[in-house]
């Protein structure tokens, strides 16, 4: 009934003034204009919650058009750029639930014998010639002798 009030009489007082005088917060003032806009205005498809039926069938249009390769975190990014909003923990249920799973990596697998029978002898390394400090000399002024 305050809100009301005020929403009447907005042209003619302040809403702040309004909401002082009558005790209420202005943040509740908003949020009952918020719910009045919302009721007044004609729901679309795009604004609001998408059914979980409609939702799945755009997840699969993703998914298939990715051709299996996408798991449910780049599903749900791929909805997002897409202008599709949801969140990720019911697209990720979604997928879980009718069987959408990436495909994996292929496995590595071997393709040549390893077992080979060739004579291998590796070379042995060069000798290195180390000198050694001990065996020089040396002067006051660092030269050696």
């Amino acid at each position: 009934m305050r809100y009301a009030f005020i929403e009447r009489h907005r042209t003619v007082w302040p809403i702040v003034v309004q909401c002082r005088v009558l005790e209420v917060s202005v943040s509740g003032y908003g949020r009952y204009r918020a719910h009045q806009a919302a009721a007044a205005a004609p729901a679309s498809p795009t604004s609001g919650r998408l059914s979980d039926m409609a939702l799945l069938v755009r997840i699969r249009a993703v998914f298939q058009e990715m051709k299996g390769a996408y798991g449910w975190r780049r599903v749900w990014r791929e909805l997002g750029q897409r202008g599709v909003r949801a969140a990720k923990e019911r697209v990720r249920k979604l997928m879980c639930a009718n069987g959408l799973r990436a495909r994996g990596e292929a496995k590595f697998r071997v393709t040549t014998d390893s077992d080979m029978d060739f004579p291998f002898r590796p070379t042995p390394p060069p000798p290195c010639w180390i000198a050694s400090s001990m065996s020089t000399r040396q002067t006051g002024s660092g030269a050696a002798i």
